[in-house]
């Protein structure tokens, strides 16, 4: 453009004969130019000024913004880029000290173009509105002529749509133009979408709504142009959005403004289609938005999209209350941000409310079975070959390969690759869609086992273990049954030639029959006779259960509770890993501030909501939270990125709420004595969880440490002090366990560890860190175990990993010294030989 002539050279000459001696050069250069000269030399003065604020420069535009150059929208474009967006060329302090300069020749380029970028334009206007400084109260005529091009209709592009359809400030918008090019020109699409554009609240008037129905019933493919431009947000990764504030600080999420509010309208308008496509979409959507950023957090990609599906969600009519909720479900196990869970659990209350069940029982009735048969598999003919997935017990989904002659493959054959390839695709992404689904359904069933919920025979037969996908993880569970005023019996589902029954430990079964209800056995209510029997047939059996159940751990009421009455101590004075901690308290469903610089700094609480009996209505009886204190202690140690190292615990308490009272209602600190032993024991479950996992006390390195080392003398209590009732069921169970291996003439268990007998020396491995003494004199032995099955015996059953793996550790440790001549590692035997 600019100095192919040679004019930029003639440009700068003049501009710097001005700023020297000789003012009066740069005017009489530009009045000889014609007029594309001149707005060749405004592009280039224009450039020049963003970059250094220079009153020749200042003067020259001024008055170039002052004559007719004949500007096309191109070159409008490219000087509002320069002024707001990613591209921007002038920085925020510049542009305040030159916005009128800078504005004016904008302004002006675009009222003769006769169009113009909107969405960089409106943001201009924006800064001449607010009390910032760049506000022009004393320049109105400017602001005004801006008000003036923004209230023209915008103009329709060749390919019929409005310029800021779809505009370039994300990766969304281009991505759809080039993807569906022939959709977005058909007849009515420009108009069915610049409506869509007007969709700027989080929910739709009905106006708005009938408005949108009538334009898209004339729009060609309309419903299909609405699914694939939906399809396109609920895949779209995060990324850079051009920020069109330039005092704003780069943000990453999924679309820009206008763009956000064109997919607003479009899950507004997919609300009213009868498609069973629309609701699923419209989750997916939701729970991409609402997914932190980097995958993680509380920092949601699109709040704003977020809030918006789940308000979609929330309208579904009754017939498809079904898929709302299970969409919901699916939103919920994703998102951490405060905000949006407060609209997702208001949603899913009026979705169940409109259809007259409550959430879990809407949630239970909308499991999709994934193309699966009754036994839990859909088989698929590859050409010579058969594919097979399967939803397996303990919940566990796989993708399997038959070969002609019905022999098992490792792995798809080269010739499915090759000849069925999008065959091949859509079988993996059904295997991620039934992994992610079982997972849910786990999740789903602990809720239930934590509160107490009850079923109808004829509901836990249809719903649960008669499922394709719900029913392998059911059916590796322990459930209690009763009919009438009988007390409850324990068993293991069994199909029988008339339905199911309950398989107890003692070789009898208890029919489930009409009128019979049904419930999840929980530790807490059994005899600890009943709970041995339990624990010894699985381990018998080598039944791995989905979730700890038989091995859980309980929480009763103890009297140091009683005596403080309304906060537990019982996990105060421990020191965490903050991040470590905090991630397991997020996955576990307990939200708060994060400790830090940029957070709550010293302290936060973490609160969970307990669930509830599945079939008690949202309006009776008493909804249950749970509160846990930490605090800040690494002294101002926090990393780069303003979040703590380490923390402290403190109290737990206790709160409820009636439900009569809706969910306004105040919440209320309750006494411990007065909280359901069932509600106690899993509040305090969780708090053990994150102190067993994420304490210093566990760090085998912690010691090395050095001058970094501090806590040494709570690193040294935990990891050698008493066990808690994570780390005494993890002894019971190598109790279990250990007459089965291979060095079980090696091994003892005492209070507090296991022995174990090598050649060299004979070592102690605490049950609750892992961490390792070695006798006589008790010398610390620092190991740094991989978390797996390596060094174990063979593949010796495990009841369970959940506790974080640590009975896995200790195991590997076991066989790994119990053969310690055999040991090469340097850094073992050095400390082997120490002391001796």
């Amino acid at each position: 453009m600019v100095g192919s002539t040679g004019l930029a050279d003639r440009l700068n000459e003049a501009v710097a004969a001005d700023r020297a001696v000789d003012r009066g050069r740069l005017g009489e250069l530009l009045e000889t130019l014609d007029a594309a000269e001149r707005r060749e030399a405004a592009l280039h003065l224009h450039a020049s000024l963003c970059r250094q604020p220079q009153q020749v420069l200042t003067r020259a535009l001024a008055a170039l913004a002052r004559q007719w150059l004949d500007w096309t929208p191109a070159e409008s474009d490219l000087l509002l880029g320069r002024l707001v967006g990613k591209d921007c060329e002038v920085g925020p302090y510049d542009l305040e000290v030159e916005f009128v300069a800078l504005t004016e020749l904008v302004v002006t380029a675009a009222e003769q173009a006769g169009d113009f970028d909107l969405p960089r334009m409106r943001a201009l206007y924006g800064l001449t509105r607010g009390s910032g400084p760049m506000s022009l109260d004393d320049h109105e005529p400017l602001s005004r002529r801006m008000a003036a091009l923004l209230s023209r209709d915008p103009l329709v592009g060749p390919d019929g749509l409005l310029r800021h359809v779809l505009n370039d400030l994300d990766d969304y918008g281009p991505a759809m133009r080039a993807a569906h090019a022939e959709l977005l020109a058909g007849k009515g699409a420009g108009a069915f979408l610049a409506h869509c554009l007007e969709a700027t609240q989080v929910r739709a008037t009905k106006t708005w709504r009938r408005r949108a129905a009538e334009l898209l019933a004339e729009t060609a493919s309309g419903a299909v142009l609405v699914r694939r431009l939906l399809e396109g947000m609920a895949a779209q990764p995060e990324h850079r959005i051009s920020d069109l504030d330039p005092w704003g600080m780069t943000w990453f999420g999924l679309a820009g403004e206008t763009n956000t509010c064109l997919v607003r309208g479009l899950m507004w308008t997919a609300l009213d289609l009868d498609a069973d496509w629309a609701v699923p979409l419209v989750g997916e959507i939701a729970r991409n938005a609402g997914t932190g950023t980097g995958g993680s957090g509380g920092m949601c990609r699109s709040q704003t999209l977020a809030t918006t599906g789940i308000a979609v969600l929330g309208e579904c009519p009754a017939p498809r209350a079904e898929q709302a909720v299970q969409a919901l479900g699916r939103v919920k196990a994703k998102v951490r941000n405060r905000t949006v869970l407060k609209s997702l659990a208001k949603a899913v209350e009026t979705v169940s409310a409109r259809a007259g069940l409550t959430p879990s029982m809407l949630r239970e009735r909308g499991v999709p079975a994934h193309g699966l048969d009754a036994r839990g598999m859909r088989e698929e003919t590859l050409g010579a070959y058969t594919a097979v997935l399967s939803a397996e017990a303990p919940g566990v989904a796989a993708l399997a390969f038959l070969g002609p002659a019905g022999r098992p493959l490792r792995s798809a054959p080269k010739a499915v690759k090759e000849e069925q390839a999008d065959e091949l695709k859509e079988l993996r992404r059904a295997l991620k869609e039934l992994r992610t689904l079982l997972a849910g359904e786990r999740a789903r069933l602990e809720e239930h086992l934590t509160g107490g919920t009850t079923w109808a025979a004829e509901d836990w037969q249809r719903l649960y273990v008669d499922h394709p996908v719900t029913g392998t993880v059911t059916r590796a569970l322990l459930w209690e049954v009763a009919s009438g005023d009988a007390d409850w019996t324990a068993g293991l589902p069994e199909r029988t030639g008339g339905g199911w029954a309950l398989a107890g430990a003692d070789g009898t079964a208890r029919p489930v029959g009409p009128g019979c209800r049904l419930r999840l056995w929980h530790p807490l209510r059994a005899e600890a006779d009943e709970v041995a029997e339990w624990r010894d047939e699985l381990t018998a059996r080598e039944l791995r259960q989905p979730f700890k159940q038989v091995f859980r751990e309980v929480y009763p009421l103890t009297p140091a509770e009683l005596a403080t009455e309304t906060y537990s101590n019982r996990f105060a004075g421990h020191v965490l890993r903050y991040r470590q901690a905090r991630s397991l308290m997020t996955e576990r469903g307990w939200l708060g501030g994060h400790l830090g610089f940029f957070g709550e700094a010293a302290a936060s609480e973490m609160v969970k909501e307990l669930p509830r009996p599945g079939e008690l209505p949202l309006a009776e009886g008493v909804f249950w939270r749970a509160r846990f204190f930490v605090e800040l202690v690494d002294d101002g140690g926090s990393t780069g990125d303003g979040v703590a190292d380490l923390c402290a615990t403190d109290q737990v308490r206790l709160e409820r709420r009636a439900a009569s009272a809706g969910p306004r209602g105040a919440w209320e600190r309750a006494p411990l004595a007065e909280v359901p032993a069932l509600v106690l024991s899993e509040a305090l479950r969780d708090v053990d969880l994150f102190t067993g996992v994420a304490s210093i006390g566990t760090d085998p390195e912690w010691r090395d440490r050095g001058a970094d080392r501090a806590y040494g003398t709570y690193w040294s209590a935990y990891a050698f002090g008493e066990l808690t009732a994570a780390a005494r069921i993890r002894r019971e169970t190598l109790a279990r366990l250990l007459p089965r291996t291979r060095i079980a003439d090696r091994a003892e268990l005492t209070d507090r560890f296991l022995r174990v007998r090598g050649d060299r020396r004979t070592y102690r491995i605490h049950l609750g860190s892992g961490n390792v003494l070695m006798e006589p004199n008790d010398a610390y032995l620092c190991i740094v175990a991989d978390r797996g099955p390596k060094g174990r015996d063979g593949k010796l059953f495990l009841p369970f990993e959940e506790d974080g793996g640590l009975l896995s550790v200790i195991l590997s440790k076991a066989f790994l010294l119990a053969d310690d001549a055999k040991i090469t590692d340097r850094s073992i035997t050095a400390q082997l030989l120490r002391d001796l």
